[in-house]
């Protein structure tokens, strides 16, 4: 959508306003969730296992990219109220907070080959045992993330603040494509590794993640709110009939 936004401004030199109201409530949920899911993988750490622990960092990944993807396209609303500009840096920070702390819960696993079935608070507790043959890569990886995210945070403030216009629109496009690409990796790995859609890494009691519950179903009823809020957007730009 953000994509849509940007080449849509681009072509006809008119703001699309009622996809930008309706990116602007999915960019709010993006980044409350992220914050979310975080909190309460955080809270849960005494009893969640490394392994849920990692999808729980890979969703938050994607989130991330998501609502950073939307401040390309929106950041000319957030540069109008200063209100909505630091209030979205406040989230921002906050979400990068939990992520690198998230971060070094996994790579203090990986480093010390925390047994798959204790909880991921273990990783200050246990002695190490040694490093699998895979460890290298798998810090490596966990490094650069929590690197990305923190270039994330960076940029995002800057494209905030920056007043030079003359190379906003390669930015929003070479921004929304790496993004892109991050959200789309996050989400592969996520489908791979969990056991609702691939191959858990570890060997689970139940297939609890493969049934679709409340838990489940309520998030996706959510998302039906932004299409309500943008109906009633055109209504009002098209005035009342009666």
């Amino acid at each position: 959508m953000s994509i849509i936004i940007v080449l849509h401004e681009v072509r006809r030199g008119s703001e699309a306003k009622v996809l930008r109201k309706l990116l602007l409530s999915l960019s709010d949920q993006q980044v409350l969730t992220g914050i979310g899911i975080q909190s309460v993988a955080l809270a849960k750490m005494k009893t969640m296992v490394p392994y849920h622990f990692f999808i729980v960092w890979m969703l938050s990944l994607l989130s991330t990219a998501t609502h950073v993807g939307t401040l390309l396209a929106l950041v000319n609303d957030f540069k109008r109220d200063w209100v909505l500009r630091w209030l979205r840096q406040f989230f921002m920070f906050v979400n990068l907070v939990l992520s690198i702390v998230s971060g070094i819960f996994i790579l203090m696993s990986v480093m010390r080959d925390v047994k798959p079935t204790l909880p991921i608070a273990c990783v200050w507790e246990v002695e190490s045992t040694g490093s699998p043959s895979n460890a290298g890569t798998s810090i490596a990886g966990t490094i650069a993330v929590m690197a990305g995210q923190v270039i994330f945070f960076l940029v995002g403030v800057w494209y905030l603040h920056v007043k030079n216009r003359k190379w906003l629109r390669a930015v929003q496009l070479v921004g929304l494509l790496v993004l892109g690409a991050i959200g789309i990796g996050a989400a592969i790995r996520v489908i791979l590794l969990s056991q609702a859609f691939g191959s858990p890494s570890v060997t689970l009691a139940d297939t609890g993640e493969k049934d679709w519950s409340f838990g489940q179903l309520l998030p996706l009823l959510l998302l039906l709110l932004p299409l309500v809020s943008a109906v009633e957007i055109m209504r009002g730009m098209n005035g009342p009939k009666f």
